[in-house]
């Protein structure tokens, strides 16, 4: 079984420690997902374990098999523009990567030569080698992964690709290579929704393991096994999916504040006694004294992410917000908008979702004036003050501070309880230290600069809120607490988003983008319409049938109408069966939570989870099946 271990790995960046002396184990078919608050360090570690970054030291933390290998997909993308999409595609190192990548060039030559005698050698060269490697298998799981990730013009200069696409076709460059170590950033930006449930199911099936940054709880939920959690320079491991993890670490932290209230009654005790006058005249009492000044030293040692409050008040809103009437735009021969009709009320909570390049952006541009129509008519209400959270940050200087890009804006802003708040105590609220408040703002992360940019909008109070694909660069807990805000917002929230689970907390009417000036409307969560399209209907002809499908109808006759005798006594115990497993695998996971850095033992209890698991899948699948028949 090959596995990656990293032990007492440390990362500064600057003044600031992103992690230190933190150690863990990634097993064969892990599904990691890591999590932190922005500015924690989690690209950081992706980047480390890639190789393309170290730790600090000269000491190598990480150790793996020498033909362990590892692929990885960045948030940003680096490609040669010049290449094409193919080209890209199988520009890897490894050896039958190479063998499709001169298997793919000889065809482009034999289309372009075919009469010329050393082209045609070089594809009867090319394609024995294809034969002998049996490459033929990557070669079309290539052109499927691209395929099901909405790349068709595999012809097509990476040059000319949206920033979007790139994306895409490094998602695939990586997903092709199977590597025993998948790194993903971001997997899930920039995908539709059809892409983004593939790639759900192609990584819950992938035999390599695989260690992911996403903001998609729902795809947490659904695709890992295990969650990593960096927080205040540590790194937390908890067993199971997104939902397990929400429950341990609640669990964790009211022990650890239970803890913390017991070490804070004991301290108000020994003081009282050390104020009282005691004399360090006896062993005993000396060794009490000694005792209470290492209870003081470890007071409030309780480390809790922050969660960002947001309690700022906006401006009145009128009546009249924002209308289109018989509202048209095309751009280049693609139409974006036809004859539109929208109507946005002062409580409008509107997601705009649906494929990528039909407009979505385009429309938030439209209502924030930032583009005129071609035809038709915007209306803006008087007392409209908007606020337009864009894709790419505007105007944020690297040499500028945090403190005094803030203060552009104003020195203090109002809260709903009608006092003022500064500057500087908002910053603390959105998790910068006042310590960092002097900070250059080209030291910050990525993520930690769209948190700032999103206090910048909300300083000015507004009361129309455009939020353009807001989860793509927010960690978890400031999302969680934005969609928290947004609820209780007394204006207008219009959310371009792809992520279901943000769109199901903020919206409560839908606007579909199709293409081409189509556009749905839904009144609904974004699961519910997705599952309305899913819904197969009598005209429907099926097209491909799933392995998962034919499993579930093939095995048995369809004659068969009750169990046999060897079957009724199986479902007679089945249930206890079932039961006993999934206590056994409470018990493993509990175990697992208690081992901290034992990694032989955790390696242990891993591998027996994972036999546990197996059986219980098995079981539940033939409970199912006899189900059909008990009576």
């Amino acid at each position: 079984m090959k596995e990656l271990k990293v032990t007492a790995l440390t990362k500064t960046y600057g003044e600031k420690t992103l992690f230190k002396q933190i150690s863990f184990l990634i097993h064969e078919k892990d599904r990691i997902g890591l999590i932190g608050v922005n500015g924690t360090g989690k690209s950081s570690l992706l980047a480390i374990l890639a190789g393309q970054d170290k730790g600090d030291g000269d000491i190598d933390a990480l150790l793996k098999p020498s033909d362990y290998q590892i692929g990885y997909l960045p948030q940003a993308t680096n490609f040669d523009e010049t290449l094409t999409v193919i080209q890209t595609i199988f520009n890897g190192n490894a050896p039958i990567i190479q063998t499709v990548r001169r298997y793919e060039q000889a065809l482009v030559d034999l289309a372009k030569e075919g009469g010329n005698p050393a082209v045609q050698k070089r594809y009867t060269q090319a394609e024995e080698a294809m034969n002998e490697q049996d490459a033929w298998l990557v070669d079309t799981n290539a052109k499927t992964i691209l395929q099901k990730l909405g790349i068709s013009q595999l012809d097509q200069k990476i040059g000319e690709l949206s920033g979007g696409q790139k994306k895409r076709v490094g998602m695939a460059q990586v997903l092709i290579q199977e590597p025993d170590l998948l790194l993903l950033d971001e997997p899930t930006n920039h995908l539709d929704y059809q892409a983004i449930e593939w790639l759900e199911g192609y990584l819950r099936q992938y035999q390599g393991s695989l260690l992911m940054v996403t903001h998609d709880r729902y795809f947490l939920d659904r695709v890992t096994n295990r969650i990593f959690e960096l927080s205040h320079g540590e790194l937390l491991e908890y067993t199971g999916n997104y939902e397990a993890y929400v429950v341990a670490k609640a669990e964790r932290e009211r022990q650890l504040s239970q803890q913390e209230e017991k070490r804070q009654q004991l301290y108000k005790q020994e003081l009282a006694w050390i104020r009282a006058g005691a004399k360090a005249r006896t062993t005993k009492q000396q060794a009490r004294i000694h005792r209470f000044e290492d209870l003081k030293e470890n007071l409030n040692q309780v480390k809790t992410d922050g969660q960002v409050e947001i309690e700022l008040t906006t401006k009145r809103l009128g009546k009249q917000v924002l209308e289109l009437k018989n509202a048209s735009y095309a751009y280049s021969e693609q139409v974006i908008l036809q004859d539109l009709n929208l109507l946005v009320q002062s409580r409008e909570r509107l997601g705009i979702t649906g494929e990528n390049g039909a407009g979505k952006s385009t429309l938030l541009n439209i209502l924030a004036q930032r583009l005129p129509l071609d035809a038709g008519e915007l209306i803006v209400g008087e007392t409209v003050r908007l606020a337009y959270y864009t894709q790419t940050n505007e105007e944020m200087a690297d040499d500028k501070r945090m403190i005094s890009y803030l203060q552009e804006v104003a020195e203090e802003a109002q809260q709903k309880d009608g006092s003022s708040i500064s500057v500087a105590e908002l910053l603390e609220r959105f998790l910068f230290p006042r310590s960092s408040h002097g900070t250059l703002i080209g030291k910050l992360s990525g993520g930690e600069k769209r948190r700032l940019f999103l206090l910048k909008l909300l300083i000015g109070q507004p009361n129309v809120l455009l939020l353009d694909e807001p989860t793509n660069d927010l960690d978890i807990a400031t999302l969680t607490v934005l969609e928290d805000y947004l609820q209780t917002f007394p204006g207008a929230v219009i959310t371009v988003s792809h992520d279901r689970y943000f769109l199901d907390k903020v919206a409560e009417k839908l606007l579909v983008f199709k293409g081409q000036g189509i556009i749905d409307s839904y009144y609904g969560s974004i699961m519910d319409y997705l599952a309305k399209q899913a819904a197969p209907t009598t005209s429907d002809k099926p097209i491909e049938t799933k392995k998962s499908e034919v499993k579930a109808v093939s095995p048995q006759p369809k004659e068969k109408k009750k169990l046999s005798y060897l079957e009724q006594k199986e479902w007679e115990t089945i249930e206890d069966e079932i039961a006993g497993l999934e206590e056994k695998q409470a018990e493993l996971t509990e175990a697992m939570n208690h081992q901290g850095s034992d990694f032989t033992k955790l390696s242990e209890l891993q591998k027996q989870l994972a036999d546990v698991e197996a059986q219980l899948e098995e079981k539940m699948d033939r409970w199912e099946y006899l189900s059909e028949f008990a009576d």
